[in-house]
């Protein structure tokens, strides 16, 4: 059967900062950076090392999805780019310490923002760059080609595929694969560096909804 690795990036510069990051394109820490070659370790002794791995365009997803692989033993797996993976675009929220906005728009809000299927932030421009906001269900709508024209296809040729992007990019993902509906995806939740395995069947169809998380055997 199939397998579909989903991986968070590490700590992102922004990150360590509590501020929306968005589409802006920054780099991992030095915890980051240790948290990927972790989870390529993790991998490697769970024996779910990949054929394929898709990554977003952004930097900490890139630099994530290099370091596990090559943490794995496999630096040479075949990867590739695709934006329609990049994490949702903030808007006016890029680059702003999440406790300023809670204060400025109250927890109501903010958590519509963070959380909810269709609530966009207004549009901002970021280091000169003017970035419309995207409600989860815009991501959703934008990622949902890329699993059906490159995603699934991979997997229904029966490779294990690894897939490292950001919270909201793999929430929509989540959501497609688990036919999470409006109303539950608020308790969606991915954090940091911690694979999730999904078992696929022959149609690329999770074999229980909502996989399991990877973790090192003296984690557990």
């Amino acid at each position: 059967m199939p397998g579909l690795v989903l991986l968070r990036h590490g700590e992102s510069t922004w990150n360590a900062r509590d501020v929306f990051t968005g589409q802006v394109d920054v780099d991992l820490t030095p915890r980051g950076e240790e948290q990927a070659r972790r989870c390529g370790l993790v991998l490697r002794e769970a024996g779910l090392l990949p054929d394929r791995v898709h990554t977003s365009t952004l930097t900490r997803a890139v630099r994530t999805a290099r370091l596990a692989v090559a943490a794995a033993g496999h630096p040479a797996t075949p990867a590739r780019q695709d934006a329609r993976l990049d994490e949702r675009s903030y808007g006016a929220l890029e680059g702003v310490p999440r406790s300023e906005v809670l204060a400025r728009h109250g927890a109501e809000q903010y958590q519509r923002w963070r959380r909810s299927w269709d609530a966009a932030p207004p549009p901002g421009r970021t280091g000169g760059v003017l970035r419309p906001g995207e409600s989860l269900a815009d991501v959703l709508s934008r990622l949902r080609p890329c699993w059906e024209e490159v995603l699934a296809p991979d997997l229904r040729a029966g490779r294990t595929v690894l897939v490292v992007a950001h919270s909201n990019s793999l929430r929509a993902l989540i959501a497609l694969l688990d036919r999470v509906g409006p109303d539950r995806v608020p308790d969606l939740e991915v954090p940091i560096a911690e694979p999730l395995h999904y078992l696929l069947d022959d149609a690329a169809r999770p074999v229980v909804p909502g996989g399991r998380y990877v973790r090192a055997t003296s984690d557990r």
